[in-house]
């Protein structure tokens, strides 16, 4: 975990401080946003993950439902699923979102003198914190109601890697 952990974290920041010191303000926080939705998204399914019932993936399974298989190995080790879903991914993408918000504050503190710094970073800080957290809440609500849909759509996505 800590070498994968290590290993993406450093290529996904590697990545997103190129992009945003060399693309618009605008990519900038549209990729901030993306990261932050990502790390929603991976919450999301690690919850429905450990909350889902396998007992109808194995009726999918039986009719040869594309991703059932899939589906019953994410369930059989929603451990695992959760732990990579909801820390590693999860926690990465909020390192990540911190350390784009910085840079973006920085970028825009270079260009124009006149923007109360502090103010700026508290502000995106607190605005990012916000929307990661509500979103996350709204998503485990989400995710434990309709984990038996999640599941089954992760696991249709799954297979279709596992294909190539």
């Amino acid at each position: 975990m800590f070498i994968l952990s290590y290993l993406l974290s450093a290529s996904l920041n590697y990545i997103s401080s190129i992009v945003s010191a060399k693309l618009p303000l605008t990519i900038s926080f549209i990729l901030l946003l993306l990261i932050m939705l990502i790390g929603i998204l991976f919450d999301i399914i690690g919850i429905a993950t450990a909350a889902a019932d396998e007992v109808p993936f194995h009726a999918m399974a039986a009719k040869k439902v594309r991703g059932a298989k899939s589906s019953i190995w994410l369930i059989k080790n929603a451990s695992r699923v959760s732990s990579i879903c909801n820390d590693v991914i999860g926690d990465i993408c909020g390192i990540l979102s911190g350390s784009l918000s910085a840079s973006i504050v920085f970028y825009i503190s270079k260009r124009n003198i006149h923007v109360d710094i502090v103010f700026l970073s508290l502000f995106l800080t607190a605005t990012v914190a916000a929307m990661t957290i509500s979103g996350k809440a709204i998503g485990k609500y989400f995710a434990i109601k309709k984990s038996h849909d999640i599941v089954k759509v992760t696991g249709k996505i799954l297979s279709l890697f596992m294909k190539i």
